[in-house]
C-alpha cells in the first residue's frame, strides 16, 4: 500500500468524517491557516464528501484523511490543492487537529507519503506551500523535506488587527530536477 508508513496512513474521504471534517473547517483558530472566514455547514461537508470522489485532473484537489495505524482514529487532512497539470506543480497543506496528536510523527510521515504520491504517481515538477511566518513548526516539517524558502509576501495575512508575512516554499521534484 504506498499511502501506508509505520505510523499513519492516508486514505480516502468517508462518509462517517462529517463530524471531524465539520470540526476542522469550524475551527475559527484554523481559519487563519485556511483563509475560511464564514463557518460551514453540514449539508455542505456532506456533498463535499460525496464528490470527493472526483479525479484530482478534474477537481484540481484532493483531500486525504491521516489516520492513525495502530488505533486507526482519524488525526489530521492533508490536500494537495491547485493542482496545474500543465505547469505540473500542485499545492500542499496538513492539518493535525489536536495538540496531543501533535509532535508524534504523524504530520511528518503524512508529508513523505504524499511528497512521494505526487512525484511518483501524479509526476509533479514542483509542490510548494504557502506558510505564515510565525508558523515555526509548519517551517521546520517542510524544511525537513528540503523545501526551500523562494518568497517573502511582506503583510500578506490580516490576523486581528496585525499584518503577518506569509513565505512561499517550494520543493522541486528530486527525479527530474535539471
Amino acid at each position: 500500500m504506498f499511502l501506508k508508513g509505520e505510523k499513519v496512513f492516508l486514505r480516502a474521504l468517508e462518509p462517517e468524517d462529517l463530524s471531524f471534517l465539520y470540526e476542522i473547517e469550524n475551527d475559527e483558530l484554523l481559519w487563519e491557516v485556511s483563509h475560511t472566514q464564514a463557518p460551514y455547514s453540514k449539508w455542505l461537508l456532506k456533498n463535499y464528501i460525496e464528490n470527493s470522489h472526483q479525479d484530482i485532473y478534474e477537481a484540481k484537489q484532493l483531500r486525504l484523511a491521516i489516520v492513525e495505524n495502530n488505533t486507526n482514529l482519524l488525526v489530521g487532512l492533508i490536500d494537495l490543492f491547485d493542482f496545474d497539470p500543465k505547469n505540473n506543480r500542485v499545492g500542499l497543506g496538513i492539518v493535525v487537529k489536536d495538540s496531543v496528536q501533535r509532535n508524534k510523527g504523524f504530520g511528518s510521515e503524512a508529508v513523505q507519503l504524499l511528497l512521494g504520491y505526487a512525484f511518483h504517481f501524479l509526476n509533479v515538477h514542483q509542490i510548494y506551500v504557502n506558510v505564515a511566518a510565525n508558523n515555526h513548526a509548519s517551517i521546520k516539517l517542510f524544511s525537513k523535506f528540503d523545501f526551500q524558502k523562494v518568497g517573502v509576501k511582506k503583510q500578506w495575512n490580516k490576523i486581528g488587527s496585525v499584518y503577518v508575512d506569509e513565505l512561499l516554499f517550494q520543493l522541486i521534484n528530486p527525479l527530474n530536477e535539471s
